[in-house]
Parts: C-alpha cells; sequence; structure tokens
C-alpha cells in the first residue's frame, strides 16, 4: 500500500504512523440547537489514535447528538469541530468518509437476506470489465472480505450465507471490520452491546480493542459503565447535553465512573426522599459524600 492509495470512499490511506500525541478529531465547546431546544452545550472531546473514548449517558444525554455532528449528519452550532488540526464543517456523512470518520450504528445498515460478502460491500462494491459493460467482480469481493475479516480474527465457515444468520455479536464484527478497510481512522460504534448477551458483548469488545491496537482512534457509545471500563482509555460522561465527566482511565474508578453514570448528585437526592419513606431501610445505601465525590478531570492534559 502507497502512501496515495485510496479506500473506495476517497479516504486516503497512509503508511506512516499516525502521531498518538495529536488528536484526530477533536471539539471544542461544541454543542448544537434545534430551534430554541438546546441538545448539546459546551462539549470537549479529544479522540487520538490507538485510544478508545467511552462516551456515556443515559437517555437524553445527547449522545446520538454528539454522533451525528462527528459523523457530518448534522452540524454543530457552536463552538468548534477539529479535524487533524482544521476546523471543519462537514455537509454530508460522505464527508466525515472522506476524513476516514466511519460509523456503526446499532442497526449496522445490513441487509439480513444477502451474504456475508455482499453486506461486506454493500453500496461499495468492486467491478471489472470495460464500461458500459462492468459486472461486479464476486470472486475478488469473496476473497476480499475473507482476507479482511480473517485479519480482525473473524473466521467463518460460509460467506455465502446470509448476514442474518450470524449471531449479533458476529454481525458488529462483520461492521467493523468493513469499517477498517474502507479506511477508517476514527471508528464511532453507536452502543454495538446494548442488545447482545454478556457472551456475545465480550466478542464485540474484543474486536473494539483489536481496532484500536490497528491504530484507530474508537469512539465507543454506551449506556454500560462495566463494558466501557474495560476497554476504554478516556471516559467522558454526557449529562442533559453537558459533559460532567471528562477523565482518562488512571484518574478514575469503575465505581466513581458508575457513580457519575447512573447520577451521583440524583441518587443523594433519592437517598434522602427514601428516607423519609416507612419501611425502606437506606443504610446500606452509599453515603452521599461517595456519590458526589468529584472526579478530576483530564481536561488540558491530554
Amino acid at each position: 500500500m502507497t502512501s496515495k492509495e485510496t479506500g473506495t470512499h476517497g479516504a486516503v490511506l497512509q503508511d506512516e504512523v499516525p502521531d498518538k500525541d495529536a488528536p484526530i478529531v477533536e471539539l471544542r465547546g461544541a454543542g448544537k440547537a434545534y430551534g430554541n431546544i438546546r441538545a448539546l452545550h459546551g462539549v470537549d472531546l479529544k479522540v487520538f489514535p490507538s485510544q478508545v473514548t467511552c462516551v456515556l449517558g443515559d437517555n437524553g444525554a445527547g449522545k446520538s447528538t454528539l454522533i451525528k455532528i462527528i459523523s457530518g449528519l448534522h452540524q454543530h452550532t457552536e463552538g468548534e469541530f477539529l479535524v487533524d488540526g482544521t476546523p471543519v464543517r462537514f455537509s454530508t456523512p460522505r464527508e466525515a468518509l472522506d476524513k476516514g470518520i466511519a460509523t456503526v450504528y446499532q442497526d449496522l445498515a445490513v441487509v439480513p437476506l444477502m451474504p456475508v460478502w455482499r453486506n461486506f460491500f454493500l453500496g461499495s462494491e468492486m467491478t471489472k470489465g470495460p464500461w458500459p459493460v462492468r459486472r461486479l467482480d464476486i470472486e475478488k469481493m469473496k476473497k476480499t472480505a475473507d482476507e479482511e475479516l480473517r485479519n480482525m480474527g473473524i473466521v467463518l465457515d460460509d460467506l455465502e450465507q446470509p448476514i442474518g444468520t450470524l449471531s449479533g455479536g458476529q454481525r458488529q464484527c462483520v461492521a467493523i471490520a468493513r469499517a477498517v478497510y474502507f479506511g477508517a481512522r476514527v471508528l464511532i460504534l453507536d452502543e454495538p452491546t446494548a442488545a447482545l448477551g454478556v457472551k456475545q458483548s465480550g466478542v464485540v469488545l474484543k474486536y473494539i480493542a483489536a481496532a484500536r491496537d490497528r491504530g484507530l482512534g474508537v469512539i465507543f457509545i454506551t449506556h454500560n459503565p462495566h463494558h466501557a471500563y474495560m476497554v476504554g482509555d478516556h471516559f467522558s460522561v454526557l449529562r442533559l447535553g453537558t459533559m460532567e465527566l471528562n477523565a482518562s482511565r488512571d484518574e478514575v474508578s469503575l465505581e466513581e465512573l458508575t457513580n457519575h453514570m447512573a447520577g451521583g448528585t440524583e441518587l443523594a437526592a433519592l437517598k434522602h426522599e427514601l428516607s423519609q419513606v416507612r419501611g425502606v431501610d437506606v443504610e446500606e445505601l452509599p453515603e452521599e459524600s461517595d456519590l458526589t465525590a468529584p472526579v478530576a478531570s483530564s481536561e488540558g492534559k491530554s
């Protein structure tokens, strides 16, 4: 692969090792408003190569809006959005793909009845022959899909089987391998373990770590702090559209991350209310100081 080779989407694939001290994607005080509704405000986020940045938050916290800004579906209305240190404002997801930012949504954008190899190249099929009688290069697509899946440690006995027959975890892994093949430098994963059992979640987490080891910057969107802590290098917790926590792995424990995710202040208030209810024992619940203990932010250290 030469330094000027391009992927199917036009993203330039570089041979040189990326600078791990420089973020690929950075948000500075970014926000998004829909009319009078402020969905996101003052968000700072840095995504470095070979790191998994976990973005956690409850329903309505602003995770989906954050994804849409970075993936080019929506534009930010405040702050800055930088890629490789240059301010950008994507008009379409295709522009984000051209910069190497790929998103794997929960629905995976696959066609269940189509074979695995066909879904791997869906929308970006390889062709051969002269125009206007070009045709699909089926053998090359099968071979390439098999090689790329194996490079990610995914071995499937039959690429002809409908992708709908694979487990949820396997489908997620195929989608991750597809994004890596088409030149992704930043991989956004939208709740990849939300509808999976323990074993299949473990499979997906394994391939998230594999993508990080291949030099990608991974944004792992989740509401499960345990899954995040297994693979995460940096943690950002959103609450009602603002960043409540921004800390690296060595600055926050799993217990502290869980408390922030669950809403320490709200839980402290709930404990006080429950103490007024007859028959409810709150002695075993964490103390308010434990629930609301501040965690050092890594902002400015990265």
